[in-house]
């Protein structure tokens, strides 16, 4: 890799005020002086101090092919620790074009996607989970999701990972130098040390878990359908939430028939919104097809968004609805109360209660009062108007409560961990949980060692310490060109 000097295209393909041209390796200067011109034209870059940026011309055999400022970092002080080029050119797509050609006819070659972070990674500039970080910066919806990646880019989920491992490393060396030592290392009691280790790294891991819930969600943005008879106000509120007319809006019922989606930013909430077709009995088949594409989609939601017609009265296609809508994470909109209401938050109430639910003295039809039945469960409802906008900052109040605690803020805390290192904070648990049933089952220390070497190594692959190459470049390949 040390051998190879790279280059490419390090901004977008479009027509703009600025282009980058990219290059990094130990030709990087050797090939800029061949293609760059000084405005007095005796000027060399591979003389120049470092971190310096200067005015000219990038030329091939004495044709000018644009005006330029080429910046210098020298290694190991730049973003691959090797000798980095960067070409400030004009942002014609052609202009970087023939740019790139000339940087590569004179003896770099194309970049592959993300190998310039690779080589920061694989140079230890930075770790794995810092370098997935730069992509999540990259790709940042919202600003919370923006500075999480920040201090996620600066190394806090790498120092929290280390910190465990260091504490794991140092237990496995003890058992092994106590049973290869065992006339000057005692093992007597250790097994009840260990089960308060474990148990505080168990608690450590558990919370990161817990903290890269929050950091998914602000990352990936909460899966949210919106489901409700025909002429409920499903895709007026999609429109609504959008700012936009996404959605045809008509006073025909079943106007939707097929799945919508938009992903919208709710001050910083970002909700991957599915508009549905209504949900009702049909004998149309294209719309019984829409029906059974809502109550799949309904399924893997991480949240439902019930639009109650108010100024109707709830029939067997409401019940069938309430129905599927148990034990998930709901809230209930009663649209249109601008409009005289015939159907309630109370009645609503009394038809989702099942009498499962009810104490066997308290069936549903010996209820006395509307505070007995609020009583028993309570359900998110929101009295809404699409048309009005009324409702609106309570149901992202709401979200925000059911998903955040109420609070949203971008902090050291939250962890924008992906599947990956999920799976392997999940893996490393396992593992010390297994060292904790061998405590209990008094087996030998050697059991210990074996499991506690399982979660360093798991977390040995978040950080990219443990990691084969196939899955760096897996990783990498992922990231765009240039970066």
């Amino acid at each position: 890799m040390k051998g190879d000097t790279i280059a490419a295209i390090a901004s977008a393909m479009t027509n703009s005020g600025i282009g980058i041209v990219r290059i990094s390796g130990q030709e990087s200067l050797s090939i800029i002086d061949q293609i760059y011109q000084s405005k007095n034209g005796n000027k060399k870059l591979s003389q120049v101090n470092s971190h310096t940026i200067h005015y000219g011309y990038i030329c091939d055999q004495g044709k000018v092919i644009d005006e330029v400022m080429v910046l210098i970092m020298r290694a190991p002080n730049s973003y691959t620790t090797e000798d980095t080029v960067e070409i400030d050119c004009h942002g014609g797509s052609l202009v970087m074009k023939r740019i790139l050609e000339t940087v590569i006819k004179y003896g770099a070659r194309p970049a592959e996607a993300g190998e310039f972070t690779k080589r920061a990674f694989l140079n230890g500039r930075i770790d794995l989970s810092q370098a997935e970080s730069v992509m999540d910066l990259i790709q940042a919806k919202n600003d919370i999701s923006l500075e999480s990646s920040i201090y996620q880019l600066q190394g806090n989920l790498k120092k929290k990972v280390n910190k465990i491992r260091k504490e794991l490393i140092h237990e496995i060396a003890f058992i092994e130098s106590a049973l290869d030592d065992p006339e000057h290392i005692t093992l007597d009691g250790y097994n009840l040390k260990l089960n308060d280790i474990i148990k505080n790294l168990t608690f450590e891991l558990n919370e990161l878990l817990r903290l890269s819930e929050n950091g998914e969600l602000l990352k990936e943005g909460i899966n949210t359908v919106i489901i409700g008879k025909p002429n409920a106000g499903k895709s007026s509120l999609l429109n609504l939430l959008a700012g936009r007319e996404r959605a045809i809006v008509t006073e025909v019922e079943g106007t939707t028939r097929d799945v919508l989606q938009e992903q919208i930013n709710l001050n910083g909430i970002i909700l991957n919104l599915i508009d549905t077709a209504g949900i009702r009995e049909t004998d149309d088949i294209v719309e019984k097809i829409g029906v059974d594409k809502a109550k799949k989609y309904l399924l893997d939601a991480d949240l439902i968004i019930y639009m109650v017609d108010s100024s109707t009265t709830l029939d067997k296609n409401d019940h069938e609805i309430l129905d599927l809508l148990r034990n998930r994470k709901v809230i209930i909109l009663l649209n249109k109360c601008d409009l005289q209401q015939l159907t309630s938050e109370m009645e609503v109430k009394k038809a989702f209660i099942q009498e499962e639910d009810l104490d066997f003295n308290h069936r549903q039809e010996h209820l006395e009062s509307d505070q007995e039945i609020s009583s028993i469960k309570e359900f998110p409802i929101i009295s809404f108007s699409a048309k009005e906008q009324i409702g609106v900052e309570k149901l992202q109040t709401l979200i925000q409560e059911m998903f955040f605690a109420g609070e949203i803020e971008a902090n050291e805390e939250i962890f924008l961990i992906n599947v990956r290192q999920k799976a392997a904070l999940e893996s490393a648990w396992n593992s010390l949980s297994l060292v904790k049933r061998s405590i209990e089952d008094q087996m030998p220390e050697d059991f210990y060692s074996i499991d506690l070497m399982s979660a360093y190594e798991e977390l040995g692959t978040i950080t990219g310490e443990t990691v084969g190459e196939d899955l760096v470049n897996e990783i990498f390949s992922k990231f765009c060109m240039g970066k």
